[in-house]
This record gives structure tokens, sequence and C-alpha cells, in this order.
């Protein structure tokens, strides 16, 4: 798992020239470092925040299987035994 540090940095090397606030028509003005600092936390925390739920899902997924397998084995069945029971 990536830590805050590591996430900052990353973003920082995709936004390696700052950021900017604004659009076409009226123009752009840079964020300050310290806009620029918040900014860039706040992504960091957000991809953080989508790693930590894609990886609670993935084990909470992993523990429903596990706890399939073992409820299969205390009935003394297995998956292909189930599959022709449910058809």
């Amino acid at each position: 798992m990536t830590t805050l540090n590591e996430m900052t940095v990353i973003i920082k090397a995709e936004n390696p020239d700052g950021l900017r606030v604004g659009d076409d028509e009226q123009g752009y003005t840079q964020l300050s470092a310290a806009d620029y600092e918040a900014q860039i936390t706040q992504w960091a925390e957000n991809r953080l925040a989508k790693e930590f739920k894609a990886a609670a899902d993935e084990a909470t997924a992993t523990q429903a299987a596990i706890n399939k397998t073992a409820l299969l084995a205390k009935l003394g069945i297995d998956e292909s035994d189930l599959k022709t029971l449910l058809s």
C-alpha cells in the first residue's frame, strides 16, 4: 500500500509545473505554493482512499470465498456438488 508521502511525490511528479485555475476565456492563474500543496495533499488522500477501498473489497471477496469453501467442507460437498444441487 502506498503511503501519503509516496502518493504526494507521485502526484507532484505528474504536475511538475504547479497547478492553474481558470478557463480559456478568462485566463488562468497559477496556484500559490500553499494552495498547490493543499490540492496535492487532497488528491493524494483521495487516491489512497480509492486504493484502500479496492483492497478492502478484495479482502471481503476473498473472505467470502473462504467462508463458502469452509461451509461446503462442513457439509461434505465441493463446488461441483453444489452446482449439481442448484441445477
